[in-house]
Parts: C-alpha cells; structure tokens; sequence
C-alpha cells in the first residue's frame, strides 16, 4: 500500500488533472459569478485536463525510467491518442451536436421535445490541448527539479 501512495507516476498526473479541473470551477465563477461545483464533471474548456494528466504522465515516466524506456514509449503513444481524441474526435462530436440542437429547436419549437439538449462542449481546441499539455509538463518538472534539489 505504501508503494501506491508514493507512486509519483500516478498522483502527479491525477492531481494536475483535479487542479485544472478546479481552475475550471473558478474561472466559471469569475466569468458567471455563480460558483458551481458540477464544472468539475464536464468535458471541454481551457485548458484541457486530459492532456494535463497524459502529459504529465509522459514526463513522469520520462523523467523516471529514462526516454529510452519501454514504458516511455507506452505513454507517449497513449498520450498521442488522448489529445488526438480530445481535439478531434469529441471537438467534431460537438459541433455535430450544437447541429441537432439547432435542428432540434428550430423544427419543434413551441412544441417542447425534452428538457435535455446534447453536450455541445465535449471536446477541446488545439490551443486548450497545447496550453493543457505544457500545464502537465511544467507542473511534473517542478515536482521533480524541486524534490531533487531540496
């Protein structure tokens, strides 16, 4: 149980993720003035958490097991195919949905459908996917270049 809980590989990753998605929270309540907690369960936004987590992953195993390491190899390539989904396969999901919820709107006005639309804001655009990913880089190398010089 103590090897989990040292496990820098694995809370790094996870906390930047949870600190993104808390940056989320306050900047809707900065933008809105409400303060909303359920922020922290939606895909999309600036910046991307997804990539913060994978990149910070990469950096991790990097920086542990060296970049010739087999597991490098394994979360590189995975962090790949998280920021090319999160950039381009949800990024086209929403915009199809923002489509069917104009559609939707427009063809059974006044005549109400449901209460529920579909998530529009599922994916992520270029820059929140760069911007998310270096937040997980730098985040990772403080951790590390602080611990090894204290």
């Amino acid at each position: 149980m103590l090897a989990l809980l040292s496990n820098t590989a694995l809370w790094l990753p996870l906390s930047i993720a949870l600190i993104v998605q808390f940056y989320k929270v306050v900047a809707y309540w900065v933008q809105t003035g409400r303060f909303d907690f359920r922020v922290m369960a939606q895909a999309g936004g600036m910046p991307s958490s997804h990539s913060a987590l994978v990149c910070s992953l990469v950096t991790a195993i990097g920086y542990q097991y060296g970049l010739d390491s087999g597991l490098f190899a394994i979360a590189v390539a995975l962090a790949v195919i998280v920021m090319y989904d999160a950039r381009g396969v949800r990024q086209e999901s929403g915009k199809q949905a923002r489509v069917l919820n104009q559609l939707l709107q427009t063809v059974f006005n006044g005549h109400p459908l449901t209460d529920a639309q579909l998530k529009e804001l599922i994916g992520h655009t270029t820059l929140q996917v760069i911007v998310g990913g270096l937040i997980g880089i730098l985040y990772t190398l403080l951790f590390f270049l602080g611990r090894d010089w204290l």
